[in-house]
């Protein structure tokens, strides 16, 4: 009992996901806020351009709607409707032009039945279960000596981190589709475009982070059952 409170080197390996984390959130932030200074030449707005890619490819029905926060912008599959913050919605810079595009490209994944974020879609609820279970359960395993707890709480962290994994090509396609579109579309010059291409890039090295987070935490709760393992 007295040797879990030792000091726990494994503690050192979740280090590296959460500096990298920082890092991306800051990256997203200052490329987001850098490029919402420039203004695009045809004065179009986040909203204008997601409703330009929605109707072209068959989704009039999806509503696009204001809503609070910063970078808070989604897309709801339950209800059809894309939110976009106040800095997207109204902003005609490339960087907002860029999120809405984003955006609109998940009502385009959901439409063709693009099947990575069918596959992520189902496995929300486990996650969201796992999120709040995972961690509690395996430490009560470890202190209490109870390998079907340990088991458990590992399982569902593998649940966390295998959704973080399959999130990578869901937003990588839909930043791939807004960037094809809005190419293709003449919404935005080759400047304007680049502009975009940042945004949505330092965007994705936050899903990157969030990946090596869950992968390096799984690590560590593997590395302490099996250290409980060779102590019996």
């Amino acid at each position: 009992m007295f040797g879990l409170f030792r000091f726990d080197w494994t503690i050192l390996l979740v280090i590296p996901g959460f500096l990298v984390s920082i890092w991306a959130q800051m990256k997203v932030s200052s490329t987001f806020n850098k490029y919402s200074q420039m203004r695009t030449k045809r004065g179009m707005t986040g909203y204008d351009a997601a409703r330009k890619i929605l109707d072209s490819n068959g989704l009039a029905h999806v509503r696009i709607e204001l809503t609070g926060g910063h970078l808070s912008d989604h897309y709801d599959p339950r209800k059809n409707v894309i939110r976009l913050s106040n800095g997207v919605y109204n902003s005609s810079s490339p960087a907002a032009i860029g999120v809405a595009a984003h955006e609109a490209g998940h009502a385009i994944q959901y439409a063709t039945q693009y099947a990575p974020i069918k596959l992520r879609a189902g496995l929300v609820s486990i996650t969201q279960f796992g999120s709040v279970l995972a961690i509690p359960l395996f430490f009560i395993g470890l202190i209490m000596a109870s390998d079907g707890l340990m088991l458990a709480g590992i399982l569902l962290y593998s649940a966390i981190a295998f959704f973080q994994l399959v999130t990578l090509p869901v937003e990588f396609n839909a930043s791939g589709r807004a960037l094809k579109v809005l190419s293709s579309s003449g919404m935005l010059d080759k400047n304007e475009l680049d502009a975009s291409r940042k945004v949505l890039t330092a965007a994705a090295l936050t899903y990157v982070a969030a990946l090596l987070t869950s992968l390096l935490t799984l690590l560590r709760l593997l590395l302490l059952a099996n250290s409980r393992g060779n102590r019996k």
